[in-house]
């Protein structure tokens, strides 16, 4: 069948009894629904189906579900397996906004969370919005840094997702509005090959409150998207993207799978596939990975 419904959901929430009114629902369309087939029991399952597109399809899916922490990928089954993962870090590869932690070094928490979150929503030009608050941190000591590294933690999943991926052949990489003193301790922690970031101005053990131009934004994530699908030779199709915010955006609308991982409002309202319930794992589970093949911890 020519297209694929990826059900997610944590441990053990994902029942037998959900699949048949999700196929109900798409059938209900003009769908032809295959044999359910579990990735991993209580938590992924395939549905194939065709003579129905996947947007409606996985709209219905989601209907269906009717409000169940259970996330819905609907695609084509032809290159679903990916050989090329573009990641954001802040929110999605970690848990944390590693700008804001660090603003908290300064009792300036509150007030730079707050402009982060208007610029992930889209709200505030990001270039703008990393000048200002950046420039708010001027004088921090650069132990700041080491002390919010240390409380910096991984988003569950991050490892499995790159090491399985990495394991089969794909290309990884950070791509990060943040700074390269973090994504370089990121991306070696969790194993990929490359990150790509902003530098945050650094002198006699302190912040200059200045960021190097030019800053990487929404249209150098997407740029570095098509710059390493070029260099090794695949299509954007071939590709998956994942993060959070409103300067993922472009390069999650790119790719083959673009996900948006407990995104913005913003973000969720366009982006194609959505994950808010699983953890990162759901995009191997929507690569057709089984739980058996998951590599790393």
């Amino acid at each position: 069948m020519p297209h694929i419904l990826t059900l997610v959901a944590p441990p053990g929430l994902l029942t037998p009894a959900m699949l048949p009114p999700v196929r109900a629902a798409m059938e209900a369309l003009g769908a032809e629904c295959g044999t359910p087939d579990w990735l991993s029991k209580g938590e992924a399952a395939d549905i194939p189906f065709t003579r129905l597109a996947v947007e409606p399809a996985q709209a219905a899916a989601l209907a269906a579900l009717a409000g169940a922490p259970v996330d819905a990928i609907a695609q084509p089954v032809a290159g679903r397996r990916k050989k090329l993962l573009l990641a954001d870090m802040d929110s999605t590869i970690v848990t944390t906004e590693t700008l804001d932690e660090l603003a908290a070094e300064a009792g300036l928490k509150v007030r730079i969370a707050a402009i982060t979150a208007r610029a992930m929503n889209g709200e505030l030009d990001f270039k703008d919005a990393l000048r200002e608050r950046v420039a708010m941190l001027k004088g921090l000591p650069e132990a700041a840094l080491d002390r919010t590294w240390a409380t910096t933690e991984l988003m569950p999943g991050a490892r499995t997702l790159v090491a399985t991926m990495a394991a089969a052949g794909a290309y990884c990489a950070l791509v990060s509005g943040g700074f390269s003193w973090f994504t370089s301790r990121v991306a070696a922690l969790v194993g990929f090959s490359a990150h790509h970031s902003n530098l945050l101005g650094l002198e006699d053990g302190q912040l200059t409150g200045l960021v190097a131009e030019p800053i990487l934004d929404r249209e150098a994530k997407l740029a570095a998207l098509k710059r390493l699908a070029t260099e090794h030779g695949l299509g954007l199709a071939e590709a998956v993207t994942v993060g959070d915010g409103a300067n993922d955006l472009p390069m999650l609308l790119a790719a083959g799978l673009g996900v948006a991982f407990r995104a913005k409002p913003s973000v969720q309202a366009q982006a194609r596939a959505r994950v808010n319930h699983g953890d990162l794992t759901a995009l191997l589970f929507a690569q057709g990975f089984r739980r058996a093949d998951f590599l790393g911890g």
